[in-house]
């Protein structure tokens, strides 16, 4: 089985624990304001690798990725279960430490195959870093082109089942950065079992130029980046309203 590769990253430092070899799929449903990886939208494009060919490159710089391993990210991974799980069982069989980026929207509690999938996929791996893009279902359509619903419920899913995950939360002036919403998604986040780190991140204008290159008006034109200091008080926000929370 191959596929769909938008491209790789040899020695990637904030994409899970340690230095990662990380592999961005090509393929997403989310139109997120903000993305700065428009060109991994479109499905059926990229280069096809195999799970072998992965590993082999991963192998390469072995020696490097002690305290790492692999990071899938994208585009939207899990859009790809299937080569995903292949990949993450020779992975294992390699002793490779693996972590799926994602924005859970793929997620449907309702279809039976595919959580059949998804939970072979879970026994591979080791950690989950799940993106957060607005806890309000409104907000969030404006924001991404797609309902919440299934992401908020991936969340749970992850609690329930025990599974080691991080969420990112990207902080954006006029849209996530109402203490209002901080505070539902630390209520939120309260509720849940298993999360080991949160990132909350300042949104920054560094995609700006891949959307000119596309030819792509930029959805956030004229929004300017928001400082770390900002990011920072968002956090203690969203940490506050956690301890006000008892998990389920």
């Amino acid at each position: 089985m191959e596929g769909y590769i938008h491209s790789t990253e040899s020695f990637g430092t904030v994409d899970g624990p340690g230095v990662r070899y990380v592999v961005f799929t090509q393929g997403c449903p989310m139109r997120c304001k903000y993305c700065h990886n428009p060109d991994t939208w479109e499905t059926g494009k990229g280069t096809k690798m195999s799970a072998e060919q992965i590993i082999k490159e991963y192998n390469k710089n072995r020696e490097f990725y002690t305290k790492g391993g692999i990071t899938v990210t994208g585009g939207e991974p899990l859009m790809q279960i299937d080569f995903l799980l292949e990949l993450f069982r020779l992975a294992k069989k390699n002793n490779i430490h693996t972590c799926i980026d994602t924005s859970g929207i793929t997620y449907n509690p309702d279809n039976a195959e595919y959580t059949k999938r998804l939970s072979e996929l879970m026994k591979y791996t080791d950690l989950v870093m799940l993106d957060i893009k607005h806890i309000d279902p409104e907000h969030h359509r404006e924001l991404t082109k797609q309902d919440n619903k299934g992401i908020l419920a991936f969340a749970r899913y992850l609690s329930e089942h025990n599974i080691p995950f991080w969420v990112r939360h990207v902080v954006v002036p006029g849209i996530t950065d109402n203490p209002k919403y901080l505070r539902e998604l630390g209520h939120f986040l309260g509720t849940l079992h298993g999360l080991k780190a949160l990132d909350v991140l300042p949104y920054h204008t560094m995609g700006v130029s891949k959307y000119k290159e596309l030819g792509i008006p930029y959805p956030l034109e004229g929004v300017e980046a928001l400082p770390r200091s900002e990011a920072v008080k968002a956090k203690q926000i969203i940490l506050e309203a956690m301890k006000e929370t008892k998990p389920a």
